[in-house]
């Protein structure tokens, strides 16, 4: 267990060594081009955007394939959610309860704070010619569908992909053993796609030391008070999420919910220090069985929990969506901010465990409504220190939902 956090703790100073190397450049890049033409200083810069936009294409390959498959598996799975009785259904409804909270107080925030809307960046050509006029109730719902599965994925269509994944899964879950085959050869290639995934983020840096040398060469070092409020505003978002979630907590266990605290304090410092919610999980299942929780609720709570519940994800993926859409000053009335709320709670669900993959369930929803993924660059830098607070958040909410579902199973035992 301990290679996998050192292999991040060295991706992480390799992402800080490289945001350090492109804010260093990008200054001297702007001192030398100011005053002179901005079509001359674009062109020179085009070498450096070529590296974060070969590896934003590189994370739109994966999108689409990533959530089909995780998504039919995890569905088709929980077709047998019958045979675990109560306990899948309180855990799930909890779930789903979370996550929208968390998506929902994540998109509040960022329009409360309006953190992207000092960084006035031109909207990119190509983005600008392929961006949508509005569409009516009847033509957005109409686009939800789609008409074939391989024109879905060939556009990044996720809502449509999404759409196919859930009727083949509940689909795949009905026939019952007859498609067990198909559920663990899905589930192999979703493997496949998660270590490519691996592989992908290794490149991250090198995105990293060009988004940044062009970002800062343009707007200068003043752009890093934005990423600075980003950061705190999140975090403040954090805070606000954890004490919503203590008091649903006290809701049910009371003043129990400060032992609980004390226990898993160890299990979330993990989380923190190594950006990993996953290194904390043998430790977290010893803490909450030691607070008092059923050992059956905890072996099948937790594991769900860390692909279905993470809370700190789910705030980020709106926090961040709607973050770039304000850099590029794209306008999201209520119901269009409705809609990504909606498909994020989907398009999370099964592949939330994966590193970074708040990132690739955000570049998947750009690309649905129509905000340029290029954006997403302007989050690799500081990706890091937003993940720590991300991984110390689902290991609490994680915690929490084992400690209520737990507490309603003993109270009816009873």
């Amino acid at each position: 267990m301990e290679a996998i956090p050192q292999k991040r703790n060295r991706l992480t100073l390799y992402i800080l060594i490289a945001m350090a190397a492109g804010l260093c450049l990008g200054y001297i890049l702007n001192l030398h081009f100011a005053g002179t033409d901005t079509v001359a200083r674009d062109k020179a810069l085009d070498y450096f955007s070529l590296l974060a936009d070969i590896f934003l294409r590189l994370i739109k390959m994966i999108v689409a394939p990533l959530v089909f498959t995780t998504l039919v598996v995890g569905v088709a799975r929980q077709g047998n959610i019958k045979a675990v009785g109560r306990i899948g259904g309180k855990t799930m409804l909890w779930f789903i309860g979370g996550s929208f909270v968390s998506l929902f107080l994540g998109m509040v925030l960022v329009n409360f704070f309006q953190p992207g809307a000092a960084m006035h960046l031109p909207v990119p050509v190509e983005a600008a010619n392929t961006t949508q006029a509005s569409l009516s109730l009847r033509d957005f719902i109409t686009h939800i569908f789609p008409t074939s599965l391989m024109d879905a994925m060939a556009k990044n269509e996720i809502l449509q992909v999404v759409v196919f994944s859930l009727f083949f899964g509940v689909a795949t879950a009905a026939l019952g053993e007859k498609t067990e085959v198909v559920i663990r050869a899905l589930d192999a290639i979703a493997h496949v796609i998660l270590k490519m995934t691996g592989y992908i983020m290794n490149f991250a840096p090198v995105a990293v030391f060009g988004a940044l040398t062009v970002v800062i060469a343009k707007q200068g070092l003043g752009i890093l008070s934005t990423y600075s409020l980003f950061i705190g505003e999140f975090y403040i978002g954090l805070l606000i999420l954890l004490a919503i979630l203590l008091l649903a907590t006290y809701l049910f266990i009371k003043k129990r919910v400060f032992s609980l605290l004390r226990h898993i304090k160890e299990p979330a410092i993990i989380a923190f220090s190594t950006n990993s919610s996953e290194a904390a999980f043998p430790k977290l299942m010893v803490e909450l069985e030691r607070f008092g929780c059923d050992e059956k609720v905890v072996s099948f709570v937790l594991p769900l929990g860390y692909s279905f519940n993470l809370a700190g994800s789910m705030m980020y993926m709106t926090f961040a969506s709607l973050f770039i859409a304000q850099s590029y000053g794209i306008h999201l009335d209520v119901g269009t901010q409705v809609s990504m709320l909606l498909v994020l709670m989907l398009t999370s669900k099964g592949i939330a465990g994966v590193p970074r993959a708040s990132l690739v369930v955000v570049a998947g929803t750009l690309a649905t409504f129509h905000i340029p993924e290029a954006g997403l660059a302007l989050l690799l830098g500081i990706d890091p220190l937003l993940d720590m607070g991300r991984a110390s958040m689902n290991v609490i909410g994680n915690s929490v939902a084992t400690a209520v579902v737990s507490h309603m199973e003993e109270a009816r035992a009873k």
